[in-house]
């Protein structure tokens, strides 16, 4: 890579270990679709460090509490935070580099064993004490006390003030919308709120040589069908994986009849990062549809 790379890598590190480290190495890696993100190689071992230059100020800041939250569970790896910090307008994230190890049948069960732990870690209220983000889109988790209401109110209508602001969707679509929003309470049946990762797809879980791994979180108290569901899209788990899950903390009867609702949620957010065009919105609009 470039000097000024490797001299800014440098002062990151700097900055946040207090050491000045010899960089023997630099691999890139995948780090979204704002972030730069590479593997910085030194003789005091390997680094993952993620940047973006411009807006997101708190975003690295909010992505560390995520990953400490998540520390919650033993049998999960979560990449040790480093340091967060600022240079000029680059905000940064220092985390654990983890080699990427074996994902078969053991892999998937431990996975499914672990997420179930997490999601028994239980809050007093649906949210969180701060906001966050999913992707570069802000996540609003003001406590609410009950799981319909946060949902409806903080997770779908937030999403859809923002497709509308940005000129995503048309007033037919609007519509709709605002009717399923009416008969949700009828739908959706209230819950505890439990642990979530919150942007759980199968690009950031992966199994490392220390044990399945979880990353790039947008953690939340919600409805741990939230993270379920979320699993089935883009291809889905491995099916030991909802297995092992199962043993350990049962879903619901009704939990396969109503995952498109769940997954509501995630598919705005791809509306509002990718564009009415981008084929999300047709798929939101056929689960609504079904239901008014």
């Amino acid at each position: 890579m470039h000097d000024y790379y490797t001299e800014l890598l440098g002062s990151m590190l700097f900055q946040v270990l207090g050491d000045d480290l010899t960089i023997e190495g630099i691999l890139m890696q995948s780090g979204g679709d704002i972030n730069m993100a590479v593997c910085v190689q030194t003789a005091h071992g390997d680094f993952f460090v993620k940047w973006h230059e411009g807006g997101y100020e708190d975003m690295m800041e909010k992505e560390a509490l995520g990953l400490k939250l998540l520390k919650k569970v033993p049998g999960l790896k979560v990449p040790e935070v480093f340091g967060h910090g600022r240079l000029n307008d680059i905000s940064f994230l220092v985390l654990e580099f983890l080699e990427r190890g074996r994902e078969d049948e053991v892999y998937w069960t431990r996975l499914g064993e672990a997420l179930a732990e997490l999601h028994r870690v239980k809050g007093d209220s649906f949210g969180l004490d701060h906001d966050n983000y999913i992707g570069r889109l802000q996540q609003c988790n003001k406590p609410t006390q009950d799981w319909v209401s946060f949902f409806a109110e903080f997770r779908l209508n937030a999403q859809l003030g923002l497709a509308i602001y940005n000129q995503q969707v048309n007033q037919e679509f609007v519509r709709d919308f605002k009717q399923f929003l009416h008969k949700l309470p009828g739908l959706m049946p209230e819950s505890e709120p439990s642990l979530l990762h919150g942007d759980l797809w199968s690009g950031n879980a992966f199994g490392s040589t220390k044990g399945p791994a979880l990353f790039d979180p947008a953690v939340y108290y919600g409805a741990r069908e939230m993270d379920l569901a979320m699993t089935r899209l883009f291809g889905g788990f491995n099916q030991r994986f909802y297995e092992a899950y199962d043993a350990i903390y049962p879903l619901p009867d009704d939990f396969d009849a109503l995952v498109e609702i769940y997954n509501l949620y995630p598919l705005m957010v791809h509306v509002n990062l990718f564009g009415a065009n981008s084929g999300y919105l047709g798929s939101v609009w056929r689960t609504i549809k079904r239901y008014i």
